[in-house]
């Protein structure tokens, strides 16, 4: 088949939320609309309840959160959709920032009782940067929720983008009827759905029809009508093209846990998202529709995985051709040709070893230890490379030592590992010829996370003793003589797994007065890969 139309079916986007916006229960909903799963799990279930499909690792099953991102894909409607499932915990940002790197969408989730919530303002403006487009869906109206303008207004003045409501909610809480189309002037009423059933009682009224004050009520039909006036001359109309360049966010309402108004976003989400879109390289850009040669970025690497074989996959967003299970390609960072084994589709962590995939999809690959973060492979002779994905830095540090000094084998392979999948960064001290090693992370939840997984994957019990440097620095300057910089009483001389020299601080002023006492010193705030 061509693989043009192959491509044009893909629909691979991102969801993002704050924490408990119901981003993996709306996940979930749309599995079961495509026939994925048949049971929506509980992420906050009791230790005997499913857990939610996309929560996969033990820690997530135990906390009720995601910590890490997953990928789910699954057929609906004639199209081959890509979901990325992120954490929504501002501790593991750093992987949704990189996840939001494949997707070519993404769907904000908000609480309809709170609005835009600080983490969410964070994502917006990484999907801003990337100017990919943003669909909205207002959740838990089943619950008591804000203002409906209050809440198109929070979005607008929060996180600079226009909205477009493509239906209104009638009600809130114990109130929630349903939603009106604004583009078919209908009224979708909703009844009986039960937590975690695939369809509930769907009705749909003409909302020009005499019934609908019958159905509705009479007080809220009248303010039904008002809303609707008022809505038709301020909000923003529906533009896609302004959709298209992340300028104009269509707003959708519903309740994600009974089923109001997924169905429906789902359906008008795929008429207003596109095909996979072109990407950059360092030969120009890498149109999906017109390059033929297979090309993918690993974007995620995540270890152990699979308990039982103590695997490895590398996740490649594929960004154009086709993939041919055992091809051979190049891996442009590396210089060399491999072939990629054992290539899987993912369900969270469930997989199925597959043959073909085309540009849009998300494929995982056996990962031997060769690839790392933004590495390219491709079989066009260009051996073009995409853009790499940034390195933040961690804002939080820890001096880290295993318990058990026979242990010291399993510590390192499980601390680098885990390394490489950049849930953590690693550092040691600058030439001082201890093997103690200090971890950096964005957000503290993350040691609770090496700590777990170090002990559950490689059974090794770690001591993790608090640093008080809050800023980390990369040295730019080639060949800098360490020994002669003059710094602050605060500052701590580092480097990195590749030997490159950091400096750590505990004030942000003396990042200032090290510059000032070394003319010639050039620092960095991000790190390269």
């Amino acid at each position: 088949m061509d693989f043009t139309n192959e491509i044009k079916k893909r629909r691979t986007f991102a969801i993002i939320s704050h924490p408990d916006a119901g981003k993996t229960t709306l996940t979930e909903k749309f599995l079961l609309y495509g026939g994925a799963i048949n049971t929506a799990g509980s992420v906050k279930g009791k230790a005997t309840a499913k857990h939610a499909v996309s929560d996969w690792m033990e820690i997530e099953k135990e906390r009720g959160i995601s910590v890490t991102s997953s990928v789910l894909q699954f057929g609906y409607g004639g199209y081959c959709i890509n979901i990325l499932d992120t954490p929504g915990h501002q501790d593991f940002s750093e992987d949704t920032y990189r996840t939001l790197m494949a997707a070519d969408s993404a769907v904000m989730v908000i609480d309809g009782s709170k609005g835009v919530e600080a983490q969410t303002r964070k994502l917006f403006k990484v999907c801003v940067m990337r100017h990919i487009p943003i669909f909205t869906f207002i959740n838990k109206m089943d619950r008591d929720a804000m203002d409906t303008f209050e809440l198109l207004d929070d979005i607008e003045k929060e996180l600079g983008i226009a909205t477009c409501p493509i239906n209104w909610p009638i009600g809130s809480g114990k109130a929630f009827q349903g939603v009106y189309e604004r583009q078919g002037k209908t009224i979708e009423l909703f009844s009986g759905t039960q937590k975690g059933t695939r369809v509930g009682e769907v009705r749909t009224v003409d909302a020009a029809g005499g019934r609908l004050e019958q159905v509705i009520g009479a007080a809220a039909k009248e303010k039904l009508e008002e809303e609707i006036e008022l809505l038709d001359g301020a909000a923003a109309e529906f533009d896609q093209e302004l959709v298209s360049k992340g300028e104009l966010s269509p707003v959708f309402f519903g309740s994600a846990l009974t089923n109001f108004g997924v169905e429906t976003f789902l359906r008008h989400f795929l008429e207003m998202t596109t095909s996979p879109l072109p990407r950059m390289s360092d030969h120009g850009m890498v149109d999906p529709m017109e390059e033929t040669a297979f090309s993918a970025f690993v974007f995620k690497i995540q270890a152990n995985m699979n308990k039982a074989h103590r695997d490895r996959i590398a996740f490649m967003r594929i960004c154009s051709g086709a993939f041919t299970a055992g091809m051979d390609v190049w891996h442009v960072q590396g210089g060399k040709q491999i072939r990629l084994s054992q290539p899987q589709q993912m369900m969270a962590s469930e997989r199925k070893i597959i043959e073909t995939a085309y540009g849009g999809d998300i494929i995982g690959v056996f990962d031997p230890g060769i690839f790392s973060i933004g590495d390219t492979l491709t079989t066009s002779r260009d051996k073009y490379a995409y853009e790499g994905i940034p390195t933040f830095a961690p804002e939080h540090f820890a001096r880290v030592r295993q318990l058990d000094t026979m242990k010291r084998k399993q510590f390192v392979k499980g601390i680098n590992q885990i390394a490489q999948e950049g849930a953590i960064q690693i550092f040691q001290e600058y030439n001082t010829g201890m093997e103690e090693i200090i971890v950096g992370v964005v957000g503290v939840l993350q040691f609770d996370v090496l700590k777990y997984r170090l002990k559950n994957e490689y059974n090794v019990d770690i001591l993790l003793e608090n640093l008080p440097y809050e800023y980390i620095r990369w040295i730019e300057n080639e060949g800098i003589d360490m020994d002669a910089l003059s710094g602050t009483s605060d500052m701590k001389k580092i480097k990195d797994l590749h030997g490159r020299p950091l400096l750590l601080f505990v004030h942000e002023w003396s990042v200032r007065m090290t510059l000032e006492r070394n003319p010639d010193l050039r620092l960095s705030e991000f790190g390269r890969s």
